[in-house]
């Protein structure tokens, strides 16, 4: 009867490497910690564990350094690359993960991993286990027998002698002798000249061995073949030898020290928190995770109740409040509520049907409660809170921490600013999550408000001693409010024009599809890279470009090239382009129109970038397509009310404004101070041009993307790429760029050196963002966080000036009483629906807040532009 136990061993070099490459290499922690690798070797583990419940596990290493087959072939595996310094630095990561999960590492010096694995196999076969190999090498397919396996755990398929044998033409016992004759390539191993793995395949299957096939060498065919054979037998048996798996490794393999037990949980929660693996740490955690008991919890549900939490908060002046809006908070209430007023001392608020007051009662409740001053009130995120009380003429007074923004400025870089997250990070124990619908989650909402009492002491502290007070109070949390306004008011949308514009791109990618068909004389899926591989390269005949992991590539650049010598490359593009435009904008702009008010209503992003730019969502409006003729029919569909007329206010090259004032140079601080067009300037000192007026559209557009390109840390290689040129010509106009320029080059090492000595780079507001990468010792990352330690202090500043200047403006706006709104903000402009007769009073205040936002050393200048859409919009003249 077959032993029902299983061993998996793993080769882990090779998971290792298939993990690096698997996952990109910007995958690191907030402090610039490398963690591709790892996460993916952890990952893998993790899946075998829960897919296959093996009984013994072990996972096999190669030691760095030589062999015991370099000590027989000094060029073994010579054509292999070095391990990419990335990877290596993760190594002992990966092998402390092993070692919590109570895996064991194996490894030896003078042996590989392969080695290693086989004299696993061999004692497993002693005990009757079945073992199943976690390795892509062919080398491990030797190793195959009636109860071994080398299995692909991802697609669960394995190896077995049948499929050894289809594959090679062999059985397993038989492919270090089919190496010998057709050498291995990828260790470096040599052949026989002219024998491949078909030809050897048909000499070892006749004589099984080296031995016999050259005791039998006269009977060979061919005689070309037989002369290599006999000249190279030495070199046979040599790569015989090299290919040979040695199962007498000098270790004490026990069988019984691989088995698998409980995991050191407390060691893999210090490795996940390390690592920053929120997801993975979270799984830790709540092994111990128990719903909170309802010791300190009570429920409010009277109207008596409410008046009586009313009453305490008004005392102790402070709460917590953990509000759950999951339909979003402009039309309806809360579907739980609890406000804690300790660590562990909260209320739950029950509403609607017979069990608790009506939603009117928690309405004035919390009405009451928000519009008191002298209560300080700690949430977990704002916005939605805003949203809330601005829909029902509330008016929030004395919001304190919002654990969110608060853990956004204090280190931007983080992923994850939830509760749930920064419960984990700050209070080291897991949390609930989701609204509450019975007794049991009613005290998880509890837990939720006292986590954001606990989590805002600390936050609150940390921002007083990174010095970082300011920033939050001054700036995000008022902007939270601002944000809710504009996703309160949305923006009008023209639906009947999308949906003709939209009928228009259906009919025309149609037109296209038909061409594309008839030019390539078969129909295929267009939106399939590999379908359409296959046409140009196959069936068309196209030469390749680029090969990507799984084939030939089809990307833009690829296409652009092969559209010099055939049409359909061409029509492809054009298609892609339409099908983006009708796809990505047209018809997903209409989806997200609100049926009752005909306008869009995006969600600003106000803790995702880690320049302090914002972003948005549902639908991403910052990506609306500003060039060509079908971006602009997008933009006609944004219009204003009837009545209403829109302002667009941008700012004009603040980025360069902004490097003038940070570097002092004379020549930007000149050409800004007396009106010049700054790119024409820049055009004529690079290009030696002693008149502006005569630069050429063509220079100026140069000009403009070296500007640019400067603050964007751009290099010679992403100049050429966006001008067209070739390297050596656009890293010459770069070093003519800080020869006129000499304060900006200055100015950029000093920001670079002071990132370095600081670990942090920031903003005119005193915005941080750490840069970990600068301190790697990688060349390619330090390079990286060169280029954001440049790019952070101007893009952050830019994002910080519209910011100030939004608040300030929502606040005249709201103590003016105007009708007039301001609904959208994108990069440097923002964007108001303008009652008439209020533009020229509403012109004049938005110019004079944007421009006198902060005092630079060059003067901030703002375009104001109007019209009945976003895409027709006029300059403005009072």
């Amino acid at each position: 009867m077959e032993n029902a136990e299983k061993l998996f061993i793993i080769d882990g070099t090779a998971l290792m490497y298939r993990a690096f490459h698997a996952i990109p290499a910007t995958f690191t922690n907030s402090k610039g910690l490398h963690t591709n690798a790892v996460y993916g070797f952890t990952q893998s583990l993790k899946k075998i564990l829960k897919d296959f419940s093996p009984h013994y596990m072990a996972v096999a290493f190669d030691v760095k350094g030589p062999t015991l087959r370099h000590g027989i072939y000094e060029d073994y595996k010579a054509e292999r690359p070095p391990m990419p310094d990335l990877l290596s630095a993760q190594i002992p990561l990966i092998k402390a993960v092993v070692r919590a999960l109570n895996i064991k590492v194996l490894e030896k010096e003078s042996f590989e991993a392969d080695d290693i694995i086989a004299a696993v196999v061999k004692k497993a076969r002693g005990r009757g286990i079945k073992s199943y190999i976690i390795s892509g090498d062919k080398d491990l397919l030797q190793l195959v027998d009636d109860n071994t396996v080398v299995l692909d755990y991802l697609s669960g398929k394995e190896h077995g002698r049948a499929e050894v044998e289809k594959k090679f033409g062999v059985g397993p016992n038989m492919i270090k002798e089919l190496i010998g004759l057709a050498g291995d390539p990828v260790d470096n191993i040599p052949n026989v000249p002219g024998v491949g793995i078909k030809t050897a395949a048909k000499l070892i299957s006749r004589y099984g061995t080296l031995e016999n096939l050259f005791e039998h060498i006269d009977e060979v065919q061919g005689k070309k073949l037989r002369e290599n054979l006999i000249k190279h037998k030495a070199q046979a048996f040599l790569s015989r030898d090299l290919a040979t798996l040695r199962d007498d490794v000098d270790m004490d393999i026990v069988i019984e020290t691989l088995k698998v037990g409980e995991p050191d949980y407390k060691r893999l929660t210090e490795l996940f928190k390390e690592l920053e693996f929120v997801k993975m740490l979270k799984e830790v955690m709540s092994r111990d995770y128990e719903p909170p008991g309802s010791g300190d919890f009570s429920t409010v549900n009277t109207t008596e109740g409410l008046k009586r939490l009313s009453a305490e908060l008004e005392s102790k002046k402070r709460a917590a409040i953990a509000a759950f809006f999951p339909e979003g908070a402009r039309r309806g209430g809360p579907v739980a509520l609890a406000v804690a007023t300790g660590e562990s001392t909260a209320a739950y608020i029950a509403s609607g049907g017979e069990s608790g007051p009506d939603e009117g009662d928690v309405t004035k409740f919390l009405k009451d409660i928000l519009e008191n001053g002298s209560i300080k009130k700690d949430v977990d995120s704002s916005k939605p809170l805003y949203i809330y009380s601005l829909t029902r003429g509330i008016r929030p007074l004395a919001i304190d921490i919002d654990t969110s923004l608060a853990s956004y400025v204090i280190n931007p870089s983080k992923p994850d600013h939830t509760i749930e997250g920064l419960t984990v990070e700050h209070l080291g124990r897991l949390s609930g999550n989701g609204a509450p619908e019975d007794a049991s989650t009613q005290n998880i909402a509890c837990e939720k408000a006292c986590n954001i009492y606990e989590l805002s002491e600390k936050l609150d502290k940390i921002l007083k001693d990174e010095s970082m007070e300011k920033l939050y109070r001054e700036m995000e949390l008022p902007l939270s409010e601002v944000l809710a306004s504009m996703e309160i008011w949305g923006i009008k949308i023209d639906s009947g024009q999308l949906q003709e514009l939209s009928s228009e791109l259906g009919a025309r990618l149609e037109t296209i599809r038909t061409s594309i068909y008839r030019c390539a004389g078969v129909e295929f899926n267009i939106n399939s890279p590999k379908q359409l591989s296959k046409v140009l390269f196959e069936r068309l005949g196209l030469i390749p470009v680029k090969r990507t992991k799984t084939g030939f590539s089809t990307n833009e650049e690829v296409l652009t090239k092969l559209s010099a010598v055939h049409e359909v490359p061409a029509q492809i593009l054009e298609y892609r382009t339409l099908f983006k435009l009708k796809s990505t904008y047209v018809d997903a702009l209409l989806s997200l129109i609100d049926a009752e008010t005909g306008r869009i209503h995006t969600s600003f992003n106000q803790t995702v970038t880690a320049t302090g730019r914002l972003s948005s969502s549902n639908p991403n409006l910052q990506n609306i397509p500003v060039r060509g003729e079908t971006g602009g029919r997008i933009r006609e569909a944004f219009v204003a009310e009837d009545g209403f007329t829109l302002l667009s206010a941008d700012y004009s090259q603040i980025e360069l404004r902004i490097v003038a004032h940070m570097a002092e140079d004379p020549v930007l601080l000149e050409a800004f101070r007396t009106g010049e067009d700054i790119h024409a300037r820049t055009a004529s000192e690079i290009f030696g041009l002693k008149d502006v007026s005569a630069v050429t559209p063509e220079l100026r557009r140069r000009a403009k993307a070296i500007n640019f390109g400067i603050i964007y840390g751009m290099g010679p290689y992403g100049l050429s790429t966006e001008l067209g040129i070739p390297i050596e010509e656009a890293g010459a106009y770069i070093d003519d760029y800080f020869t006129h320029y000499t304060k900006v080059r200055e100015f950029l090492d000093r920001t670079v050196k002071e990132a370095e000595r600081l670990g942090y780079t920031t903003t005119l507001s005193g915005r941080r963002r750490f840069i970990p990468e600068l301190s790697s010792p990688v060349e390619m990352t330090r390079r990286f966080g060169a280029r954001i330690a440049v790019n952070t202090p101007v893009q952050g500043s830019a994002a910080d000036i519209i910011k100030a200047a939004m608040i300030n403006i929502y606040r005249r706006m709201k103590e003016s009483g105007f009708t007039s709104r301001m609904i959208l903000q994108i990069h440097d402009e923002l964007l108001f629906e303008v009652e008439k007769t209020e533009a020229r009073e509403l012109a004049a205040l938005v110019k004079e807040e944007m421009e006198g936002v902060v005092s630079l050393k060059v003067p901030i200048e703002v375009n104001l532009k109007t019209g009945a859409n976003w895409q027709q919009v006029e300059p403005y003249n009072e």
